[in-house]
């Protein structure tokens, strides 16, 4: 039977951004403070940084998850890092996970991932790396914070640096631990 005499309906194809499944992993921007025009495409680079580490079997719980990346000064940081860790300065990154209220079975957002602004730029330039490939590692290094990775111990820290390098290295991103592991 031709197209022309069949009776079935044609539907008409949905625009791609309606048929992405949705198992999807998604971090949300917020900008609260900072001058963050540095970072022109800082948007979209967040939304690639969360579709790469998606892809990795360890993070396959995150897909049909949410979380907050929360771009900020220092003042703002110093402020968070004082009242939740003790530690009166500013420091890059901050990872706060979400914590549901016991009992509760809502599963929520992942938290919120907060950067300094210009603890960022000021490390990327002693390192004399670009600041764009310093904020991309922090932001991955935040995620994996919130999905349980961390740099405890040893063993801890290499898991998630080797887990940070692929993924970076899939966003074109240099290994930022090469440096550290020659000297």
């Amino acid at each position: 039977m031709n197209a022309a005499t069949d009776s079935t309906p044609v539907l008409a194809s949905e625009p791609a951004e309606e048929a992405e499944p949705p198992e999807r992993f998604d971090a949300v921007l917020i900008e609260e403070s900072g001058d963050w025009s540095a970072f022109p495409a800082r948007e979209s680079s967040i939304a690639r940084i969360a579709a790469v580490i998606a892809t990795y079997p360890p993070c396959a719980h995150l897909r049909g998850r949410e979380a907050n990346v929360v771009l900020a000064d220092d003042t703002l940081v110093r402020s968070l890092n004082r009242a939740y860790r003790g530690k009166d300065a500013a420091t890059n990154v901050l990872s706060f996970p979400f914590a549901p209220l016991p009992g509760s079975e809502e599963i929520g957002p992942l938290g919120d991932v907060i950067l300094a602004q210009e603890t960022v730029v000021k490390e990327a330039a002693e390192q004399g790396i670009p600041s764009a490939h310093h904020f991309q590692h922090l932001v991955v290094h935040g995620l994996l914070h919130l999905i349980g990775f961390d740099h405890e111990t040893d063993a801890e820290a290499a898991a998630m640096e080797q887990l940070e390098t692929r993924i970076l290295a899939e966003l074109g991103v240099p290994d930022p631990y090469a440096s550290m592991q020659s000297d």
